[in-house]
């Protein structure tokens, strides 16, 4: 598995525990939170040898970026969050920087 694909696996757990984390609702439920501290711990697993060959200021700023973008997109569908459009907005501006981090990386 390249890099890339390490780290799009990181993205996607890490996005999963930050909604399973929002379930377990401040882990009143146990074993939704231990199921995010597991995608958590993946997350990190997977985060590691994406590191090794990418940069690491480009891995974290593509990691944390695309994260925030899934997590708020996910927290409007699953949980009703509502943003303002200015919110919108600032979101699309952290993609647009994770999108042109990406381009223009080597692959």
């Amino acid at each position: 598995m390249n890099a890339w694909m390490f780290l799009g696996l990181a993205i996607v757990f890490e996005v999963t525990g930050t909604m399973l984390l929002k379930a377990s609702n401040g882990f009143e439920k146990v074993g939704i939170g231990m199921a995010s501290i597991a995608c958590y711990s993946i997350c990190f697993w997977m985060l590691a040898p994406a590191i090794k060959v990418i940069p690491v200021g480009v891995a974290y700023a593509i990691w944390a970026g695309m994260g925030i973008v899934c997590a708020a997109a996910l927290s409007i569908l699953l949980f009703d969050q509502k943003l303002a459009l200015t919110q919108y907005g600032f979101i699309g501006l952290i993609l647009i920087g994770a999108v042109g981090l990406n381009l223009t990386t080597q692959h």
